[in-house]
């Protein structure tokens, strides 16, 4: 975890931030359902415990897929950004 001061607080005082590292990313992009959601299965299986994979997916149907999988499967979600004409969706493997 990284400490940063905040403006709004005393000199002195320091608040903590925590952010996510992402230890694999998947582009999935072009790839189409369920391409995506397959490739991040295949992720899964291949990380430890706790590793933060992205998946990159232009595929809309991801959106709603991916997340239903990872909640099925006993996995987390830490975030689901729409950029410049695709997705990233951010898992953490929780088993």
């Amino acid at each position: 975890m990284a400490t940063a001061p905040c403006s709004s607080e005393r000199k002195g005082s320091p608040v903590t931030v925590q952010t996510t590292q992402t230890t694999r990313v998947v582009d999935a992009r072009g790839s189409y359902c369920p391409g995506p959601l397959m490739e991040l299965i295949r992720a899964i299986r291949e990380s430890a415990v706790g590793d933060v994979i992205a998946v990159y997916s232009s595929d809309k149907g991801s959106k709603m897929d991916i997340p239903k999988w990872i909640e099925k499967a006993g996995h987390r979600l830490v975030a689901l950004e729409t950029r410049e004409g695709y997705d990233e969706i951010v898992v953490e493997k929780m088993r």
